[in-house]
């Protein structure tokens, strides 16, 4: 027997374990020791009205719940001596895939080009006071994937692609706060993501799986339409049952290996643009429609979209990464180039809010016939090398007030910024191509409209934000999950174009994983 309740609660007994635990007591109208379970499903903040409120729902138990309403313990047996698995790539996607290839009983083999996530922090502090890019080793790259040291938001809009909860559960079990199960829009936190990865990669390692760091992949093993297993840097032949392909949405040269071999690849839309920086304080008081938050809420966000025509051409243009109480990161995978990206500590206390403001890329957009599936890929690269080059050749980004920019006026001075590596005042007008600039400044000028303050010199663009997502897909068969071409070959996660964060590439992992474990279940069987 069980009672399904709905509160509505100030943010100070919301946010408190016992003070909600009393006011789920108190609407459920029983006493502590007449129940057995409380199930605490959603939590959401409701800033529509005056007064910013929450809204719990939570299921009351007067009996044991159901068993697949507790927590469960995922257990991973020892495969060291099962067929093998190969996974290229230790990002949400790779991890998740290994951990369900153990469950089902196979060995994975991940090969990761980076460093673990413990050692890969000096490389990201290379880039930002160095100014040095490490091209196996940066926000992109290394264990974790690049949502280890950007944000670690966990929400998705794929639950047809699987379990959103078993993902949540498994976060949980190696660390993650349990509130991300039931709060709507969860989030660890870059500063707890790496002690998460780093459980995550113990279990693997403990139940017999095989990580290898700084392990890139050059070379393919393929015979006849097959794919056997793989062949590193070092020259090294590592073989399996089947590889799955998680390398991550900037994973160029494995495009280009894709390409130089004829496996079939295709070009993708994907979105551009730049990120822009408020004071938190300010999305706070539009959000919260209060000059201060108090202890108890959360920093605000917000999501903006708008549809803008250049040259009779219809895009959206939109947020993107949205990072309240966070901060601007170079992405940078190589030298040369400049990408900023967005990431949040687990207490969003920066006094910075920045998201990305991105317009999306057709494939209409691009030049495919001079590059074909790697057009996007192309455009990226010349976009990002511009954007070096006109701050300064480091990775110094080039930056403009917000209203400046809508107004083609270079800014003579610019504002303090949670950047590390520095600014360099540029008119982004003339680095970006004119129907992105075009529909960023109709953009803008439509968000201020809808939030009092948003647009104005007291925030600025910051550039340039061009890895929202792969601008290559690597197509696979929808049952089978399979390459279309080459057999044994699993594209995976957001590299593959089949993800979109952390939650979905998890997701994504896991279906892999039960594909390849079915195959062979099947071939041994017959």
């Amino acid at each position: 027997m069980k009672k399904e309740l709905e509160l509505v609660l100030p943010p100070e007994v919301a946010y408190d374990e016992a003070l909600l635990h009393q006011a789920i007591l108190k609407k459920a109208g029983v006493l502590l020791e007449d129940v057995s379970f409380i199930h605490k499903i959603k939590r959401s903040v409701d800033a529509r009205g005056r007064n910013v409120l929450l809204r719990v729902r939570a299921d009351v138990y007067f009996q044991d719940p159901p068993a697949d309403i507790l927590s469960p313990t995922y257990t991973y047996p020892q495969v060291a001596k099962a067929p093998s698995v190969i996974i290229v790539g230790a990002g949400p996607a790779g991890l998740f895939a290994a951990l369900r290839c153990i469950e089902l009983g196979l060995k994975p083999i991940i090969i990761e080009r980076g460093k673990d996530v413990r050692s890969r922090r000096r490389d990201l502090a290379a880039i930002n006071k160095e100014h040095t890019v490490n091209p196996d080793s940066n926000y992109c790259f290394g264990e974790g994937g690049a949502g280890t040291y950007s944000d670690g938001k966990l929400y998705t809009r794929s639950k047809k692609r699987g379990d959103v909860n078993r993902v949540l559960q498994i976060l949980v079990q190696h660390g993650a706060t349990p509130d991300i199960l039931f709060d709507a829009h969860p989030h660890i936190g870059t500063n707890k993501l790496p002690v998460i990865i780093a459980n995550m990669r113990e279990a693997v390692s403990q139940a017999g799986g095989e990580i290898l760091f700084n392990t890139r992949v050059t070379d393919f093993i393929l015979e006849h339409q097959t794919i056997k297993g793989v062949i590193t840097q070092d020259g090294k032949a590592i073989e399996g049952e089947s590889v799955i392909l998680a390398t991550g949405h900037s994973a160029r040269d494995i495009y280009e290996l894709l390409a130089a071999k004829n496996i079939y690849i295709e070009a993708k839309p994907f979105a551009m643009g730049v990120r822009v920086e408020h004071q938190q304080s300010l999305i706070d008081s539009i959000q919260y429609h209060c000059d201060n938050r108090g202890s108890y809420l959360p920093a605000s966000s917000y999501a903006l979209v708008h549809q803008v025509t250049y040259q009779q051409k219809q895009r959206g243009i939109f947020s993107f990464c949205m990072c309240p109480g966070g901060f601007i990161v170079p992405s940078a995978t190589a030298p040369g180039e400049v990408v900023v990206n967005g990431m949040s500590p687990s207490r969003r206390d920066s006094k910075y809010a920045n998201s990305g403001i991105v317009v999306a890329i057709e494939t209409e957009d691009m030049d495919l016939e001079t590059h074909g599936a790697l057009a996007g890929l192309r455009l990226q690269q010349e976009l990002e090398q511009k954007a070096c080059l006109v701050a300064g050749g480091t990775q110094k980004a080039p930056a403009q007030l917000l209203k400046d920019f809508t107004q083609f006026k270079t800014s003579n001075q610019l504002l303090e910024t949670s950047y590390q590596p520095g600014l360099t005042s540029v008119d982004l007008n003339e680095v970006l191509p004119a129907g992105i600039a075009y529909r960023l400044r109709e953009g803008f000028k439509h968000f201020g409209s809808k939030l009092k303050g948003y647009l104005s010199n007291e925030a600025q663009i910051i550039g340039v934000e061009s890895r929202t997502s792969s601008p290559v897909r690597i197509p696979r068969d929808r049952e089978t999950l399979e390459h279309v071409q080459i057999t044994n070959l699993y594209p995976c996660g957001e590299g593959a174009g089949y993800a979109g964060g952390i939650v979905s590439a998890a997701m994504d992992g896991e279906r892999c994983a039960e594909k390849i474990a079915l195959k062979v279940k099947n071939r041994v069987i017959s």
